[in-house]
């Protein structure tokens, strides 16, 4: 008889074999056990609990039992609703014989539903809102700063906001150009002689990186960075100051201008603190900011002007904030290209002669490394990097001031004096002068130049703005969450960079008589930078 197969092998085995085998497995603990200690892993500790001493110990404990009971009722919805989601899927795999024609209707009543709610809702158009904001600033302010871009200083004008504030009646308006730093110093100088005619001027270079006032200042005795040095600010404060007293009472100073021309940067370096938000990407200021100087000077930071539609190509690209992802990014950039000396963009940016602005982005693409999938070159990425590189503070262009000076149209001889008036004019002057000699900015050869527009027109009333506005408000609502986005990221940056560089924190610590050293100090070797610049070999004109 033939002896049935058993089901599973016998566990059975020696005792010899069974203790080495937990020989084994004690070793091999013993030498984890090892390991852990030389690398200093510990157990995490257990959570004591509030102490008994701990003040509010009954209310701590009913708010983290609350907080649980809330997480729980979360989960428990989440899984309901996966639940209920995975429920709709399998009738649809059901009754996927259904035609795909019955199903669209239902989509179109679920966005019918939707645009209704939105209607509901009443979320005004944020076009409209900065203009009641800007009128605002206008109205409060005594003395109305318009920044200016010094690369562009008549494109950054709007004829329209200085119409308003003319009306105002004993508003003064003055011109601050920003940037200083990025155009040749002769160049600058023309510009302020040519603005200066019309409108007190103050040259102005703001400061990038700031202290955030939440920061614990550590003390660390180091010399600031060049980075870190704001020009122009003492001519400004001195200006104002002056006002105030010929005022004889506490003033309120608006601060006005297009996108990304440095209105909030020009606050933080008034204030020496990181108070208003400041970025690369346009329109990140959406709200009025009330921001005291001292006891008698009072600084409004306000959103930007709304660029209006009729403008030149090249004025919408500069100006506008979404023009990147409303406009397409090719025809953006090639209007700013357009504009540009063909030679000194060819050896700005290291590319070969080009006959057209889509020649040059495919040069630009392969140059900087952007490939599509299957090797062809990124034309759309190359158009949106010069675009984002000329709307920055980091590319050096500049442009000349128009060779014979005529009053604007808005202007008559009468409302120039009385826009000088309360100004200590001489003083101003020199500090300018002062300001210009501390700036140490790039030569001509280096430089692009750039045609100079018109004056940029601008939307102050609501009625103004056109129907084409509000439909992009979709679009431009996106727009602003990725710039949210945007500036949550560079808010984190500007915290590593506040921990990373200890001389701004130490430069912050010293003693005033120390900084009034030390900023002599760096006042004296500017100078000698400046005129040992002459004396140096310029390598770029080799190539003119």
């Amino acid at each position: 008889m033939k002896r049935p197969k058993l089901k599973k092998a016998s566990k059975r085995m020696t005792c010899h074999k069974r203790y080495k085998i937990q020989k084994k497995v004690r070793e091999h603990h013993r030498k984890l056990r090892k390991e852990a200690k030389k690398r200093g892993h510990k157990k995490p500790r257990k959570d004591p609990g509030v102490p008994n001493s701990a003040p509010f110990k009954e209310a701590l404990l009913r708010e983290a039992e609350l907080r649980k009971q809330r997480l729980e009722e979360l989960k428990q919805q989440q899984k309901l609703d996966r639940q209920k989601e995975q429920e709709k899927k399998r009738k649809l795999e059901t009754n996927s014989g259904i035609e795909p024609s019955s199903v669209e209707p239902v989509k179109e009543e679920f966005g019918q539903c939707k645009a209704k709610t939105k209607a509901k809702l009443g979320k005004p158009n944020p076009k409209k809102l900065y203009c009641q904001e800007l009128k605002k600033v206008i109205e409060a302010s005594d003395v109305v700063l318009e920044v200016l871009d010094a690369r562009d200083p008549l494109g950054c004008r709007c004829p329209q906001v200085e119409e308003v504030i003319v009306r105002g009646g004993q508003k003064r308006l003055v011109l601050v150009l920003n940037k200083a730093d990025l155009v040749p110093k002769e160049n600058l100088e023309n510009w302020l002689n040519y603005l200066k005619k019309e409108l007190p001027t103050v040259v102005f270079r703001a400061s990038t990186y700031l202290k955030d006032k939440r920061k614990i200042i550590k003390v660390r005795r180091k010399a600031p960075f060049k980075s870190e040095v704001c020009i122009g600010k003492d001519g400004l404060w001195k200006l104002l100051g002056g006002f105030q007293e010929t005022y004889g009472k506490a003033i309120q100073v608006g601060v006005i201008g297009f996108p990304n021309v440095g209105k909030s940067s020009i606050i933080n370096s008034l204030k020496q603190e990181r108070i208003c938000n400041v970025g690369v990407s346009m329109g990140l200021t959406r709200n009025i900011q009330v921001v005291p100087l001292d006891k008698k000077i009072t600084i409004i930071d306000s959103p930007s002007v709304i660029v209006s539609p009729l403008n030149s190509p090249t004025a919408l690209a500069l100006r506008t904030p979404a023009s990147i992802e409303v406009l397409k990014p090719v025809e953006a950039a090639s209007a700013i290209l357009s504009q540009a000396d063909t030679r000194q963009v060819i050896l700005k940016f290291t590319v070969p002669n080009f006959e057209n602005s889509l020649e040059f982005f495919t040069s630009l693409a392969q140059r900087r490394g952007m490939h599509q999938k299957g090797g062809s070159p990124n034309v759309e990425g190359a158009a949106k990097l010069l675009w984002s590189e000329w709307t920055g503070g980091s590319l050096g262009y500049y442009c000349h001031p128009p060779t014979s000076w005529t009053l604007s149209a808005h202007f008559n001889e009468n409302t120039v004096t009385d826009m000088k008036q309360g100004f200590n004019l001489e003083e101003l002057e020199k500090n300018n002068a002062h300001s210009i000699k501390a700036i140490r900015g790039p030569c001509l050869a280096s430089s692009i130049l750039f045609q100079s527009s018109v004056l940029t027109n601008g939307i102050i009333e609501e009625k103004d703005i056109p129907e084409e506005l509000l439909k992009q408000k979709e679009e431009e609502e996106d727009y602003e969450d990725i710039d949210n986005d945007q500036e949550s990221f560079d808010k984190e940056a500007d915290e590593k960079n506040s921990d990373v560089s200890p001389a701004q924190e130490a430069w912050e610590a010293l003693p005033e008589e120390s900084q009034a050293d030390e900023q002599s100090a760096q006042s004296y070797t500017l100078e000698r930078m400046t005129e040992e610049e002459d004396d140096t070999y310029d390598f770029s004109t080799d190539y003119v």
